[in-house]
């Protein structure tokens, strides 16, 4: 099944039949290339790309490029959370507890909860020392961030910003989603510049990586203070941007072309893209969407991710007839 939403004079010349007719002359060289046309295929226009925001990772996490730089509410308990190989937008939530603005986490089980209004965490001191003036308690605070080497007590008539605060299912959920890694898409097209050339009004094939870390499903969880939350990561679709104005959506890795296979010269079964009108060097990329699903502690919710794959071209050339 192949759907179009098309706006161009070129996309309207193909909404009956897809291509030009196929004749002897095309017959004989379409061995040399490849199509798409999905088995869930759309045509639109492409997708502004998004900037990574580029963030660190808390100590123990091995993949936070899905955190967003946001501070969030300043004092209030929160989160980081992540996961790429980098590539693409990541689609990460704000990370509530932030120093210097980089993610860190809200609690630490040496040094209690973090308060964003000062940068410091604060713990009960046990036991409480006879010397604290009544209606106070004594904490026990790190400043910088967790800084180790800068260390006091002090006496304070009420908790600070965040202090007791329990575990957010979502920040478990990003970090989870920090310790898989979410590889960009890994592409081939045929035909290939660098393998030869392709020609005006030929099919083209597209196929991404198919492992479970370039499509899914992964799976992992998070846990802390008894609270455990899982998630569930998969490709929804790859958006093939074509080079030329013109996107091909596939819900499939798709299918890796074979000159010498049974459908050499045909169109893909289920990624490809009809073919070019012009000649020239194209060049074509892809973007996989993932949905990251987690549940736990009585709730659930989802968290969009997106890998942008690397630049390949395509050379076209014009359609030469020779007739005798």
């Amino acid at each position: 099944m192949l759907t179009r939403t098309t706006t161009t004079p070129r996309q309207e010349t193909r909404a009956g039949a897809g291509h030009a007719p196929a004749g002897t002359t095309r017959r004989l060289v379409a061995a040399l290339v490849a199509t798409l046309t999905g088995l869930a295929l759309t045509i639109t226009a492409p997708a502004p790309a998004v900037a990574a925001p580029g963030a660190e990772c808390p100590v123990g996490q091995t993949d936070c490029s899905v955190w967003d730089d946001d501070p969030g509410t300043p004092g209030s308990p929160g989160d980081p959370g992540g996961g790429d190989d980098g590539g693409g937008d990541h689609g990460g939530g704000p990370a509530k507890c932030q120093w210097n603005g980089k993610p860190i986490a809200c609690y630490d089980d040496y040094m209690g909860w973090f308060n964003n209004s000062d940068g410091c965490y604060y713990k009960l001191a046990q036991p409480q020392p006879p010397d604290v003036p009544a209606g106070k308690q004594r904490y026990v605070r790190h400043c910088n961030g967790g800084d180790l080497g800068s260390v006091d007590m002090i006496d304070l008539d009420a908790p600070p910003p965040g202090f007791g605060a329990p575990p957010d299912p979502e920040e478990l959920a990003f970090r989870a989603l920090a310790s898989i890694r979410l590889l960009r898409p890994g592409i081939s097209v045929a035909p290939r510049k660098s393998q030869g050339p392709g020609l005006v009004g030929l099919p083209v094939w597209m196929w991404a990586s198919p492992g479970p870390n370039y499509f899914g499903e992964l799976f992992a969880s998070a846990s802390e203070r008894g609270l455990t939350v899982t998630i569930t990561a998969k490709v929804r679709e790859v958006v093939w941007n074509m080079g030329n104005g013109e996107t091909v959506t596939c819900t499939v890795p798709g299918t890796p072309y074979s000159p010498s296979g049974p459908r050499a010269g045909q169109e893909s079964p289920d990624c490809g893209y009809p073919g070019y009108d012009k000649a020239g060097t194209y060049t074509i990329n892809a973007t996989t969407h993932w949905v990251v699903a987690w549940e736990g502690g009585g709730e659930s919710g989802t968290i969009p991710a997106v890998r942008t794959s690397r630049n390949v071209e395509v050379q076209i050339n014009e359609l030469q007839v020779v007739t005798r």
